[in-house]
């Protein structure tokens, strides 16, 4: 195996920054929606639609993305996406009505699908075994960063104007020289000895993968009504509090490659889990707007070992040949888990209200996997 140049590495991790957590550059805007659409009707709905319309159309079009990539590459294809990513993000910027902003949500959704399977396919490629766990794990961590980025930036902007948010996806016009300047064309060594393996059905990853983000995504879809609506924050507080889960969340992604040394995948998704299941029952235990900063950092340390995971361990699972194809059937699961997350759960949070509606979900999701976890380890001893 060619040992990859520094340069190509960091333009995948920059890469990795426009992925998983761009969507939320939004999302302390979303609730100054209904202050300028004043005649639209079910605008909180719409609004968490900007959230997950990208999602929806990771979900349906990922596969085909994917075999797509396969056959245009993956240089040109992360060259399409960042310009796409640059157009359709920042177009909020001037577009007038709100099916022009969704429409455009859905056109950004197609561009982060096209550069999160060139990044997970091409780290694929690039890494094996061990190095390849410790390289998603910092891949999981610039992600985080990107977060960060993207949810402070864009609520110290929605607090000016609830357009500036959008100018942050101006971004993939700056990493596109990168892209052309030191990412290449790699194809994983005919060689290597990995071989796929017929009795694994690579499917319950999908499913793991979709179940997590309808989990996870409460947090940003959820969390700015609840800080902003009822403890009165602003939206640099918002978003410096969802900011502090994606740190965390990068602090858990390290964590994965240790975990890995001592646990299978299966026992890592259930630790995972029950993390944020305790996060997500303090969250609703909270009374001063300042403990979210702690009950925040739970979930998404939880997260970042639950989002490394379900990778990582669909790579291990896959021969090179295969990994473009079902980087994109992963990718589509963990979108698809995206866009239905604020749809599963809004006549949940309309019956409990937003903040009870975390300790019901919290306690049902630890119950559950605190039960799957017990039964694994039976059926383990017998």
């Amino acid at each position: 195996m060619h040992t990859i140049n520094r340069y190509t590495k960091l333009t995948l991790l920059l890469l990795s920054m426009t992925t998983m957590m761009s969507n939320v550059a939004i999302v302390t805007m979303l609730p100054h929606l209904k202050n300028h659409f004043t005649n639209v009707e079910n605008i909180e709905f719409l609004s968490r639609l900007m959230i997950t319309l990208p999602s929806l159309a990771i979900a349906i079009l990922a596969p085909f993305i994917g075999h797509v990539v396969h056959k245009v590459g993956k240089y040109i294809s992360a060259i399409i996406g960042l310009l796409l990513f640059g157009i359709a993000g920042s177009a909020g910027l001037y577009l007038q009505t709100m099916e022009e902003l969704l429409f455009s949500r859905f056109l950004l959704g197609i561009a982060i699908g096209v550069l999160m399977i060139v990044t997970t396919a091409l780290i694929g490629d690039y890494f094996k075994g061990e190095t390849r766990h410790k390289y998603m794990g910092i891949q999981s961590l610039f992600i985080s960063f990107g977060g960060v980025f993207f949810v402070i930036g864009g609520g110290y902007l929605s607090d000016i104007d609830w357009r500036y948010p959008f100018g942050i996806y101006l971004i993939g016009f700056l990493l596109l020289p990168f892209v052309m300047k030191f990412l290449e064309e790699k194809s994983a060594d005919k060689n290597e000895n990995e071989e796929p393996d017929l009795n694994t059905n690579i499917f319950k990853i999908y499913l793991l993968a979709f179940f997590l983000m309808l989990i996870f995504y409460i947090l940003p879809t959820q969390m700015p009504f609840l800080i902003i609506n009822q403890f009165g924050a602003s939206g640099v507080l918002t978003g410096a509090i969802i900011a502090t889960a994606f740190v965390s969340n990068g602090l858990g992604a390290l964590s994965f490659s240790k975990l890995k040394q001592h646990f299978s995948f299966a026992t890592i998704y259930i630790i995972g889990m029950l993390i944020v299941s305790i996060g997500f029952i303090f969250i609703g235990l909270v009374r001063d707007v300042h403990l979210f900063f702690i009950t925040s950092s739970i979930m998404g340390f939880g997260g970042g070992i639950l989002m490394t995971s379900v990778s990582a361990w669909m790579l291990s699972l896959v021969h090179h040949t295969k990994r473009v194809k079902s980087s994109g059937y992963l990718t589509s699961s963990l979108f698809l888990g995206q866009f239905f997350s604020p749809i599963l759960s809004h006549p949940i949070v309309s019956y409990f209200g937003v903040q009870h509606f975390f300790i019901v979900i919290g306690v049902s999701l630890g119950s559950v996997i605190s039960l799957v976890g017990l039964y694994s380890n039976f059926k383990g001893k017998n």
